[in-house]
């Protein structure tokens, strides 16, 4: 009777499903992202804006002033940023707390004492990330650090819609291959390259081919 012994392959990367790579990595699917990161920018640059100069650009209220006014240039930007960190951490002393105890000594020792910072960062940084996503020029970034803003929300107690925001921004830190192809990306991608890879648009030299000699 003969034996046979029985070898584990080893594996060295798992490939991605057909329907992954279509939908992270084929431009083809670049449509399906657009509208997804239209919404996002549009919730982003509505928010920044508001803040930066008081006023309203959502379709509902375009135009009209919002309440407490612009947080840029003036004290109201710094009375809303004390009010937020100071009503997120009284959350922190319930008994089923809704901020973290480690998240609430954040917002005290960091953000309390330099609230006026604050109040600038997170109107520039709202209108950069809508900015980024609405041009579609570095949209794996902008989204990250629209991701990053709906985490500081999330665990300030600041539900409202930063859940949905948080999880569209992380399918379009994924898909950031293609999902700013209908945008700047198409042509801002393949001039930076990636850090492991360089500029795609670097011409690579072929060598000459050689001419076969013909004897007349």
């Amino acid at each position: 009777m003969i034996s046979r012994s029985i070898r584990a392959r080893t594996i060295e990367s798992i490939p991605s499903a057909p329907f992954t790579n279509f939908l992270f990595k084929d431009t083809r699917a670049a449509w399906i992202w657009l509208p997804i990161r239209l919404f996002v920018a549009y919730q982003w640059l509505t928010a920044g804006w508001s803040k930066l100069t008081g006023f309203s650009i959502e379709l509902g209220s375009f135009g009209q002033p919002v309440e407490g006014g612009r947080w840029v240039f003036s004290s109201a930007g710094q009375l809303a940023m004390q009010g937020f960190a100071t009503g997120a951490m009284k959350k922190a002393a319930d008994t089923h707390p809704a901020v973290q105890d480690w998240y609430a000594a954040f917002l005290q020792h960091i953000v309390l004492p330099n609230a006026g910072l604050f109040s600038y960062i997170i109107p520039f940084g709202e209108l950069l990330v809508g900015l980024g996503l609405l041009l579609g020029i570095l949209t794996g970034i902008a989204a990250c650090f629209g991701c990053l803003m709906n985490l500081n929300y999330l665990l300030s107690g600041a539900i409202s819609s930063n859940p949905i925001l948080a999880v569209l921004g992380l399918l379009l830190i994924l898909a950031w291959r293609i999902a700013g192809y209908i945008g700047l990306d198409r042509y801002v991608l393949p001039f930076l390259g990636t850090p492991w890879t360089g500029s795609l648009r670097r011409v690579v030299k072929q060598p000459a081919e050689a001419v076969p000699l013909v004897e007349g």
